[in-house]
């Protein structure tokens, strides 16, 4: 535990500072650029966002990290649908990644979800981060991802029951995730959110190694 750590709920007056603080977290990690901080900016008016679950992490009262929680669904094999839940972006900045913060504002918002009933997450991200927050391959839990194949062990798509046997309680052995809509925004709308990214400082886009092939997150 960092001591002189506050978490608390965002509030208006936080908005743009977290949207940079975001696209500084994300620029060229995944993708030339990100849009990560665009998905933010147009989440907080989406029918499944969470704000009890969107978080600033503090230091000395400057904000230094953020998480966002969202409802999703996993649909079953006979077309039906059971309402679950997603989180991301979390965004820690750079100056202090791989200190602990990520870990420990991740681990506040998971304790904070359980308490608001949110039993059941799938996310995509690296699993040597995530595992020390208690996620593992969702595809052990029987949750595929909509973009691979049924069978497939995809190493990025997790997911973690944080309510005890909630698969079990709601009769789920096999089901598939498919993130919602409002994370394809900028996609979606790429002249909006070119508009949307002109409002900030240019910074340089590079293609680097180890992004992510974006067709197959977009598909």
């Amino acid at each position: 535990m960092i001591k002189g750590i506050v978490i608390r709920q965002e509030q208006p007056a936080d908005y743009r500072e977290v949207e940079n603080l975001t696209r500084e977290a994300f620029w060229n990690v995944y993708r030339p650029g990100c849009t990560e901080h665009y998905v933010l900016n147009q989440y907080r008016n989406n029918p499944d966002f969470i704000p009890e679950l969107d978080l600033v992490m503090e230091e000395s009262g400057k904000i230094i990290g953020h998480v966002m929680f969202s409802k999703a669904k996993l649909v079953l094999d006979d077309g039906s649908s059971i309402p679950s839940w997603t989180f991301g972006p979390i965004s820690i900045h750079p100056d202090y990644k791989r200190k602990g913060y990520g870990l420990q504002l991740l681990n506040h918002a998971l304790n904070k979800a359980r308490t608001l009933g949110v039993g059941f997450l799938c996310m995509e991200g690296n699993i040597e981060f995530y595992l020390h927050a208690g996620f593992g391959l969702a595809s052990q839990l029987g949750i595929h991802y909509h973009a691979e194949p049924r069978d497939a062990v995809v190493p990025y798509f997790l997911a973690q029951e944080l309510l005890p046997a909630w698969l079990e309680t709601h009769g789920i052995k096999e089901a598939t995730y498919t993130p919602p809509k409002g994370y394809f925004v900028a996609d979606n709308n790429p002249e909006a959110f070119e508009a949307y990214e002109a409002t900030f400082p240019p910074k340089e886009k590079l293609r680097l190694p180890g992004q992510l092939d974006m067709n197959v997150l977009t598909c």
